[in-house]
């Protein structure tokens, strides 16, 4: 039997290709398993996120940056499915694609990469620290009003030699990625979830595809990590509930608890904080029901001032 090529698109960033890889590995290894006569084919494809590097996401729209030209090139079948990091993803997906598989998560928290010390606590009063996202400056920034906090864009590599050259006391990043990297040793310190919720989705990958392809659906079916992929509902309920994007400063994190009768029983912290860090609303729930769950964080937070924090950054233009 010859096997058919599945076309798998991918950002061209070294992180995307290098998850697109360990993604693909899995999937060979299952086709193995169960007899599957299916070969990958990388394809790469350039996002308006990846083309504007000289301002912040939040200027210009946030989420979809990274995945609207790969969704387009699934919905043309110019390929087959489409490996996204999950906190890229807007809540609300195009017609006609769905997400096959959430493969096993890595840690959501985000990490220190500092100059000196190996702790939050360790950055000195006024310390220069370098992040690309209004939720993880929102949050330190309320942790510690002393911070300079200052825009970093770029690739993982990019911002760590940046680390270097441009003065910062510290810089602030997914783990995962550093983790998918093999640059482990770069983490510093990795930040407790009280101190900083992680964004909707991080540390989750989310393979795309078409929902009428039924051999790409029932293949995706085999990667997908049923934890996992409950917590990113939760989480991407949450975020569908507060319409929020990269450039408003929200984050949520759902994990699993325990099993009941009903279920997994899942718990979803959610925040929504204001760009200058003096307000941070937060809210904890516990639920069986990952859509709800998210969704009863979200309406929560809304009644009790996140609807006006949110119009208030949309009208700033943050």
């Amino acid at each position: 039997m010859n096997a058919k090529i599945i076309k798998v698109g991918t950002r061209q960033s070294q992180l995307a290709l290098t998850q697109s890889g360990q993604v693909i590995k899995q999937l060979e290894k299952l086709c193995q398993q169960h007899g599957l006569p299916y070969t990958f084919e990388i394809h790469k494809i350039v996002t308006k996120g990846d083309q504007i590097l000289d301002v912040t996401l939040s200027k210009v729209g946030g989420k979809g940056l990274f995945v609207k030209e790969i969704e387009q090139a699934l919905l043309d079948g110019v390929i087959d499915m489409a490996i996204h990091s999950m906190k890229d993803m807007p809540y609300e997906l195009p017609a006609g694609l769905t997400i096959g598989a959430v493969p096993k998560r890595l840690t959501p928290q985000d990490c220190l990469v500092l100059k000196q010390g190996a702790s939050f606590e360790d950055l000195p009063q006024g310390a220069k620290v370098g992040t690309s996202s209004l939720r993880r400056s929102s949050q330190l920034k309320h942790a510690r009003p002393d911070l300079d906090l200052q825009w970093i864009r770029g690739n993982i590599d990019s911002r760590l030699r940046k680390l270097e050259t441009e003065g910062f006391d510290a810089i602030v990043l997914a783990a995962a990625g550093l983790t998918r990297m093999g640059w482990e040793e770069r983490i510093s310190a990795l930040l407790p979830v009280e101190l900083c919720v992680p964004a909707v989705g991080q540390g989750a990958l989310g393979v795309q595809c078409r929902d009428n392809d039924n051999e790409v659906t029932k293949l995706l079916a085999l990667l997908n990590d049923e934890e996992s992929a409950l917590a990113v509902a939760a989480e991407r309920s949450f975020l569908g509930t507060l319409q929020g994007g990269c450039q408003v400063p929200i984050g949520a994190h759902a994990t699993i608890v325990e099993q009941s009768a009903a279920g997994a029983v899942l718990e979803l912290t959610g925040i929504v904080g204001s760009p200058d860090g003096n307000t941070l609303l937060k809210e904890i729930r516990r639920s069986t029901d990952p859509v709800q769950l998210g969704r009863g964080v979200a309406e929560h937070l809304l009644s009790n001032g996140a609807r006006n924090i949110l119009e208030d950054v949309q009208k700033a233009g943050l």
